[in-house]
């Protein structure tokens, strides 16, 4: 048995590498769909149904819990597959097996309180004091889950998407970090001409961001808090696993990279990210 992680291509190592920090005993499968990466810009049937067809294959690989890594496919997937597909999953599968998102940790590393919390609204809605900037793919602001989940628990945080088409194409493919930096300045300035300042924190958005964390903290002011999607979904993680002990969940420590595209080593970039070369075996 294992922990599968689950992203369209090489942006859930952000979380895996996380991951495997703080459980470095358990075991790991990683599924990159880099065959069908990035899922930002596809209609959402199309992302459930590449994400049930990920679920299955490392379910196949002896994954007991799945961490979708991919706002996207959190965003956009997730609950559809916990509702009608999980149940009949766990049947077939004869053990206990789930499916869980990157959302909700974001959400409350941002709000500082738990997904169960939500707050009585007043009749007169509090002005929101601070300003929370979130940098993600077309189809995560399309779906405005961070906008509606966090003013459910918090009102004095105001939520502005900036969706930043291309730029996990742009990773994936290992581009020049110059490039890199010219497009992410783009995305930060179009921000700030929208809501008129720049924001008081940040979120990055898409795994894949990440990888260029630097460039972010580079493009936004001095100091600028940004919230980190793999520190707090290993946060999460950690207190689910303390309550929940049906798991299997390994404990040789292995480590397996797969992908639906071309194996074999990936790019400078993720190298780089990555601290030595890597390679990712056929799915």
């Amino acid at each position: 048995m294992a922990i599968g992680v689950f992203d369209s291509g090489v942006g859930g190592l952000t979380v895996h590498r996380e991951l495997t920090r703080r459980f470095p005993e358990r075991d790991f499968v990683y599924l990159a769909d880099q065959l069908h990466a990035p899922y930002g810009g596809r209609g959402g049937e199309e992302i459930v149904d590449l994400t049930r067809a990920g679920c299955e294959r490392l379910f196949e690989a002896g994954a007991s819990v799945i961490v979708l890594a991919c706002n996207t496919a959190s965003a956009i997937a997730l609950r559809r597959l916990q509702q009608t597909w999980l149940p009949g999953e766990r049947e077939r599968r004869r053990r206990p097996v789930n499916v869980l998102g990157i959302i909700v940790p974001t959400i409350e590393a941002a709000t500082g309180q738990p997904w169960t919390h939500q707050i009585d609204r007043p009749s007169d809605k509090k002005e929101a004091i601070d300003v929370l900037g979130v940098f993600c793919t077309a189809a995560t602001a399309m779906s405005r889950v961070y906008e509606i989940e966090i003013d459910k628990r918090s009102e004095d945080l105001a939520v502005f998407s900036e969706p930043c088409p291309g730029l996990a194409g742009l990773i994936e493919l290992g581009a020049p970090e110059e490039e890199l930096r010219l497009v992410i300045r783009d995305h930060v300035d179009a921000l700030r001409r929208r809501i008129g300042r720049h924001p008081d924190r940040a979120v990055l958005g898409c795994t894949h961001y990440e990888i260029t964390a630097p460039l972010f903290a580079e493009a936004l002011p001095p100091g600028t808090p940004v919230i980190h999607q793999p520190g707090a979904v290993a946060d999460a993680l950690e207190r689910y696993f303390r309550r929940h002990a049906e798991y299997g969940l390994g404990d040789s420590g292995r480590r397996d990279f797969l992908t639906t595209g071309q194996p074999g080593p990936q790019s400078d970039l993720v190298a780089q990210f990555w601290g030595a070369p890597l390679t990712f075996e056929a799915a």
